[in-house]
């Protein structure tokens, strides 16, 4: 935790917006979404994000009890969690694609896209870390910013497709996964420095 709560702010919520990767999600967001109507679109978007920002707001505030129930110390969820997010990014870059796809648009809801796709294991580790790295308030900002951002990416979903194309989507993926290495090796450090 720094001196100044606006730079571990920033410093969450960097580190949350690239792990839940809405511009990597756009490819399966403009599958999803190409055939319904505006309204339709706009409707579940709102859905996932609510469910998203609720999943995140509940780990943050009963994160710690949680840990606490189950013997967790916070130095051994950042360990695991750095673990999970370096597998994650290996998944992304040696396999080329994050998800597969929805199988129908009936199949689409809060369940895969809110979760597990916008918000997975990943999204709910960096946020108790990020809990216990810069206090409930920074954290719970942060989780309100990345959603909203996550919001707009929906939002303008087939813009960002048309403009990326399916190389630019690849590449943004890729680029993505080398960061969430970083932050999961970052975690890993963290968690081994601080053990009790």
């Amino acid at each position: 935790m720094s001196p100044d709560p606006v730079i571990d702010l920033v410093r969450a919520t960097v580190a949350l917006f690239i792990i839940v990767d809405p511009i990597g999600l756009v490819p399966i967001f403009s599958n999803v979404t190409g055939t319904m109507s505006e309204p339709d679109r706009s409707k579940m978007f709102r859905v996932v994000i609510y469910t998203g920002a609720s999943l995140l707001t509940i780990f943050a505030l009963v994160g710690q009890e949680l840990l606490a129930l189950f013997g967790i110390s916070l130095p051994s969820f950042e360990m695991a969690g750095g673990l999970l997010l370096l597998l994650l990014a290996l998944d992304i870059l040696f396999r080329g694609e994050r998800f597969a796809k929805p199988g129908s648009h009936e199949d689409v809801g809060v369940v895969p896209i809110a979760f597990p796709l916008l918000v997975g294991p990943g999204a709910i580790t960096t946020t108790m870390i990020a809990l216990g790295a810069y206090g409930i308030l920074v954290t719970l900002g942060s989780v309100v910013i990345v959603m909203l951002l996550s919001w707009v990416v929906m939002r303008e979903t087939p813009r960002i497709h048309s403009l990326l194309g399916k190389t630019g989507s690849s590449v943004v993926a890729q680029v993505m996964a080398v960061f969430i290495a970083a932050i999961a090796i970052q975690f890993i450090i963290t968690g081994i420095r601080t053990y009790p």
